[in-house]
Formats: structure tokens, C-alpha cells, sequence
């Protein structure tokens, strides 16, 4: 009996392969129980984003809108003054006197809360008759350790606008003592007879001299703004008729 062929072995059932993912989890497995919180925080950043950007927008529309109504309040404030009894004329516009051109000027700065100097300020306020206004902010800057021009125009500007307060006052006792402590600020305006309008501390001091009827004084003071201020063509005019009227 011939050997039966040999029989071959039955081949193993293929085995479907299990699907594994080399290196472990895709990342997209990885970030699927996570995805939420970074969705959250995702939104975060772009809200922080987005603030930062909107607040730097609105701050710089902000300073475009106030640097364009301190322009408007500027342009108002150098409008020229008409002649007595000529009319207006929309082509070139003007205000009848100061007081009219102070009460548009001051209109403007507080309807668009525009940040003026207390010097800017002051001299409108003195011009539609509002002096405690004014030399309640003059006061906020004329100490006379404040330096340079800024401090000189505000120590200036106390003086005049206790000067106007005096002379708009019926009673002569309170006018006098008035123009005495606008004496007292021109005194104390330029302490360095070097720096800026010194000439004009002594020509204000000469006034105030004059008006309380210190002539001799007021003489000295107009001799010295005459000799501190030589190259100034306008004040030396201002100071000879002011001497020629005290005889000298």
C-alpha cells in the first residue's frame, strides 16, 4: 500500500490585524477629553485680545477727538475783535468785544470737557467778569517755586485778574486793598530779573504803584522795567507815557 501523500497542514485562519495606533494615542485622541477647556481658553485669549486692541482704538479716537475740540476752542480764542459798530461777516468771523469772545471760548470747554492751563483758562474767566473763577486757578499754580514761563504767566495772570476784581469794585477801601495784593503777586512774578518777562513784573509793579498813588515808587519801578526791558519796542512805547504822565 503506497504511503498516502502527506497531508498538508490546514492553513491558520487569517487573523484580522488590531488596529494599533504606533507610539500610542493619536494626538487627536489625546486632545479629545481636553478639547472644552481649550475651546475656553481659546475664547479668553481672543477676548483679551480684542479688549486690549478696542481699548487702544477707543483711547486713540479719544485723543483725535480731544486734540480736535482743543482746536476749536483755540481757533475760537484767536478770532479777532471787530471795530466798534462794524457788523459781522459770516466770511470772516469775529466777536463784537472780549467778553463775547471769552463766553464762546468757555462754552466750548465745557461742553467738550477740553483740559486747559489754568493761564488759558483764567484770562477768559477774567474777561466775562468771573474773577474768584479765575484766581481760584491761578492759585493752583502760582507758587513761586514753580520755575520757567508756565509759572511766570500764572503768577502774572493772579495779579491781573486780582487787579480787574479790585477795580470792578464801587467801594474804594476794598478796591485799594485789592490792588495791594495785586501789587504783592507782581512782586513775587519774576524774582529773577534775567528770566522771562521780568521787564513786564516791574511795569506791573509801576501800575499798581500808580493806581495807590505812590508816584515816586511807581517812577523807580517804571525806570527799572524801562532799563530791564530796552529790547522790547512795545513796553518801552507803554512805560515813556506812562513816566511822561507822572512828570518825569
Amino acid at each position: 500500500m503506497a504511503d498516502a501523500p502527506p497531508t498538508k497542514p490546514k492553513a491558520a485562519a487569517a487573523v484580522p490585524p488590531k488596529p494599533v495606533q504606533i507610539g500610542g494615542e493619536s494626538f487627536v485622541d489625546r486632545i479629545l477629553p481636553h478639547i472644552k477647556k481649550i475651546a475656553w481658553a481659546c475664547v479668553g485669549v481672543a477676548i483679551v485680545v480684542t479688549v486690549f486692541f478696542g481699548y487702544r482704538a477707543f483711547k486713540q479716537r479719544g485723543e483725535r477727538k480731544s486734540t480736535a475740540a482743543l482746536a476749536d476752542v483755540i481757533a475760537l480764542a484767536e478770532q479777532p475783535l471787530r471795530e466798534p459798530g462794524t457788523p459781522a461777516d459770516v466770511k470772516h468771523p469775529s466777536f463784537a468785544d472780549a467778553k463775547e469772545r471769552a463766553t464762546a471760548v468757555l462754552a466750548a470747554i465745557s461742553k467738550n470737557d477740553v483740559k486747559v492751563t489754568p493761564q488759558f483758562n483764567g484770562a477768559f474767566l477774567v474777561d466775562v467778569g468771573r474773577f474768584d473763577d479765575a484766581i481760584a486757578g491761578y492759585r493752583t499754580c502760582d507758587a513761586p517755586a514753580i520755575e520757567g514761563l508756565d509759572g511766570v504767566l500764572c503768577r502774572e495772570g493772579l495779579g491781573l485778574a486780582l487787579e480787574a476784581k479790585a477795580a470792578a469794585n464801587p467801594d474804594t477801601t476794598v478796591r485799594q486793598k485789592g490792588y495791594e495784593e495785586a501789587l504783592a503777586a507782581f512782586k513775587v512774578m519774576q524774582p529773577d530779573e534775567a528770566g522771562p518777562r521780568a521787564a513786564y513784573a516791574k511795569y506791573h509793579e509801576g501800575r499798581m504803584l500808580e493806581l495807590l498813588n505812590k508816584r515816586d515808587d511807581a517812577k523807580t519801578a517804571f525806570e527799572k522795567a524801562k532799563d530791564l526791558g530796552k529790547d522790547a519796542n512795545d513796553l518801552t512805547d507803554l512805560i515813556e507815557a506812562r513816566l511822561a504822565t507822572l512828570g518825569a
